[in-house]
Order: C-alpha cells, then sequence, then structure tokens
C-alpha cells in the first residue's frame, strides 16, 4: 500500500460519497412534494423502488456490456456522475408530475450503477494489498453520501425543494469531475469475469454460499425499507430542520458503523458480526411498539443503535464487501465468482424493491408501532441461514 499515493483513497472515497448522494435525494424533499403536488404518501415507496430498479438494471447491463472493461473506469464514473447530476437538476427544474419523477428516479438508479460499483472497481485497479480496508470505507462513504441531502435539507431549512435539489446535482457533478482529475486508472486494473445464468444454481447448492446469500437477502429485506421508513419514525417526535438532522445522523452514524464493523469483522470473523447485526436490528423492530412512546433519550438511543446496526453489515458479509467476496471465492467455482456476486447483489435489491414498496404502502395506512416489527421478519430469516457460519466460527 505504501506505493499507492496518499491522495488516491480520499479522493476515490469523496467522489463516491458526491456520487452517491442522489440516492435518496428525492427522500429529503418528499414532504415539501407531497404539500406542494398532492403526491400521495405510498409514493416514497413507489419513488425509492424506482431507483433500486434503476440500478438493478444498469448494473447487469454495465455487466453484460463489460462498459467498465471497454472505456476507462474512470470515464464511466465522470459520465455516470454527470448524469446523475443531470437527473437531479431535471428533477429540480421539470414539472414534479409522478410519472416524470418515476422515470427520473429509474435512470438515477441507472447511472447509480456507474458510480458505487465501478468506484469499488477503481479501488481494486489501486489497492493490490489492503483493499479490504479500502472498500470498507467506500461503503461508509456511499452510506453517508446518501444522507447528504437529509444534511442539506436542514442546513437550507427555509431553501425550496428544488433548491436541495440542484446543491445535490452540484455535489454529484463534482464528485465525477474530482475523480477524474486526480485518480488514474490504478496498476492492478484487472477485467471482470462474464456472467454466467449456472452461477444461480450455486448460490443454492453451495451450503456456505447459500448461507451467507440468504442472510444477507434477510437483510436486504429490512435495509433499504428501514431507510425508507426513517423520516416517518423521525416525525413523531420532531419538525423541519431539526427533523432533518436526526434522519441525517442516524443514516450517516451506519457508514461510521461499516468501517468500524470491517475493523471488528479482522479480529473475530464477518460472519459472527454478522450475526450480531442481525440479532441486534431484528430486535430493534421488535421492540418498536414500545420505544415509540419512550422518553426522549431512549427513543433516540434506539433509532441511533438501530441506524448504525443495520449498517454494520454494508462492512461484513454484503454482496459487494471483501469479507462476503472471500466467502463466495473460497466456495463458488473461482470462474463463478463475479456471477455469483452480481446475482446475489441483484436478488438482494430486488427483493429490497418489494420491502420498500410495502413497507411505505403500510406506514401510509396504519401506525408505525404495528408497521416497524414487521422489518424482523428478514433478520430472522437471515440469522437462521447465516447459522452454520457463525457457528463455525466459534
Amino acid at each position: 500500500m505504501s506505493a499507492v499515493p496518499k491522495r488516491i483513497l480520499p479522493v476515490i472515497a469523496i467522489s463516491q460519497f458526491a456520487g452517491t448522494s442522489v440516492w435518496f435525494a428525492i427522500n429529503a424533499v418528499m414532504a415539501d412534494l407531497q404539500r406542494d403536488v398532492a403526491l400521495p404518501a405510498a409514493a416514497v415507496g413507489w419513488l425509492t423502488a424506482s431507483v433500486q430498479i434503476g440500478f438493478i438494471a444498469g448494473t447487469f447491463g454495465f455487466a453484460l456490456l463489460s462498459i467498465a472493461d471497454r472505456f476507462s473506469p474512470r470515464m464511466v464514473f465522470l459520465v455516470c456522475s454527470l448524469l446523475a447530476g443531470a437527473l437531479a437538476a431535471a428533477t429540480a427544474l421539470l414539472p414534479p408530475e409522478l410519472k416524470l419523477l418515476l422515470a427520473l428516479r429509474f435512470l438515477t438508479g441507472v447511472a447509480l450503477a456507474g458510480i458505487y460499483p465501478v468506484g469499488m472497481k477503481i479501488a481494486a485497479g489501486w489497492f493490490a494489498q489492503g483493499l479490504g480496508w479500502a472498500l470498507g470505507v467506500l461503503v461508509g462513504a456511499l452510506v453517508v453520501g446518501s444522507a447528504l441531502p437529509f444534511a442539506l435539507r436542514a442546513l437550507g431549512a427555509s431553501w425550496s425543494w428544488q433548491a436541495v435539489m440542484l446543491a445535490i446535482a452540484a455535489v454529484a457533478t463534482g464528485g465525477g469531475l474530482l475523480m477524474h482529475a486526480f485518480v488514474p486508472d490504478g496498476p492492478h486494473l484487472a477485467p471482470a469475469a462474464r456472467i454466467t445464468p449456472r452461477a444461480l444454481a450455486v448460490i443454492w447448492s453451495d451450503r456456505a454460499v447459500r448461507a451467507s446469500a440468504f442472510g444477507y437477502f434477510g437483510h436486504m429485506w429490512e435495509l433499504y425499507a428501514f431507510f425508507v421508513l426513517i423520516p416517518a419514525i423521525v416525525a413523531t417526535r420532531f419538525q423541519g430542520a431539526a427533523a432533518a438532522w436526526w434522519v441525517a445522523i442516524t443514516m450517516a452514524l451506519g457508514g461510521v458503523a461499516c468501517v468500524a464493523g470491517g475493523a471488528l469483522a479482522r479480529r473475530v470473523g464477518g460472519s459472527r458480526v454478522a450475526a450480531f447485526q442481525l440479532a441486534s436490528s431484528g430486535l430493534c423492530a421488535l421492540l418498536a411498539p414500545w420505544l415509540l412512546e419512550a422518553p426522549l433519550w431512549a427513543w433516540g438511543a434506539w433509532l441511533l443503535w438501530w441506524g448504525a446496526t443495520v449498517l454494520w453489515w454494508g462492512a461484513t458479509v454484503s454482496g459487494d464487501s471483501p469479507q462476503f467476496s472471500a466467502l463466495t471465492a473460497a466456495n463458488a467455482p473461482r470462474a463463478m465468482v463475479g456471477s455469483v456476486l452480481t446475482f446475489v447483489n441483484a436478488i438482494g435489491f430486488t427483493l429490497s424493491t418489494a420491502t420498500i414498496t410495502l413497507f411505505a404502502a403500510l406506514a401510509a395506512r396504519g401506525p408505525l408501532a404495528q408497521v416497524l416489527p414487521w422489518l424482523a421478519v428478514g433478520p430472522a430469516i437471515g440469522l437462521a441461514f447465516l447459522a452454520p457460519l457463525w457457528k463455525a466460527a466459534r
């Protein structure tokens, strides 16, 4: 790692942070949109799910066409960051009609497929040694970047929702320009493996791969649905800038937990950390009916802890983490490692699309105390599948 210029990892992390800020941008201004253009309460689920669908389509499209192999990854990152910025600006400047917003959010997901995974590939091109630490930092940057729109909403409490979206557009554009200007393609850049449908069978037939994959699916049941519901949870106690700050801090804390979880995983094993995360976040969901009405100190501790533990997985056994990649590489046929990771991510994000829309619709119709405990279903199933790995690690 000593041969890698010191600027490389910080610049990649800042660029990743900036590019992924568009992910939840619409969520940060949803209250304004619902007030100004009478969007239904469930629209937050539809719009967030649209990003997920776009990300899935973009990931497969980029992989099948070998975009990041045919072209310089830093150029792909730049183009997709500029596209993400342009789409955020279009959201602010075009008439805020639901069908148009859904199309813009879908295209934003496609652009994110050229930012998040490609940013990881750029990092892998530089860090032949210490890649796990580098990817842990980048996952943390993604999470903090997702929280940025809420922080901007809090800082600009008097801003219009259009001004917030334009600020996000500028941040995303700046991230692409920063990466292109200061991070050349690394010396260890390697072509991606070709996608083969046979990898789908490996996900189920290999015991260790099945354990980690279905643990990840259980996590994806709750992760993005929880993100979508954080503003509703916070709205039970706070409004305005204070509410936006609580949402931003809850999400950003998960980014810190990603880095901490990665460091802890190296000491006690990724499967143990993942099992603890699933158990902890599931317990937070089950305790929701009582803690929603608890004193402020208990309510705040519960929400912040939930936000932190639900993201620990990002640094342990999720589809993009070094620990999960190591488990997959050790158990899947070597020629299928890339395919297995791609399919696991696609299945996980598809599941998150379903749960986002489901829980957003449920929250629009009923009290949170009856909705939030159902988030624990995913962690419970994930923990059951993951059991062979964390028990073997004892």
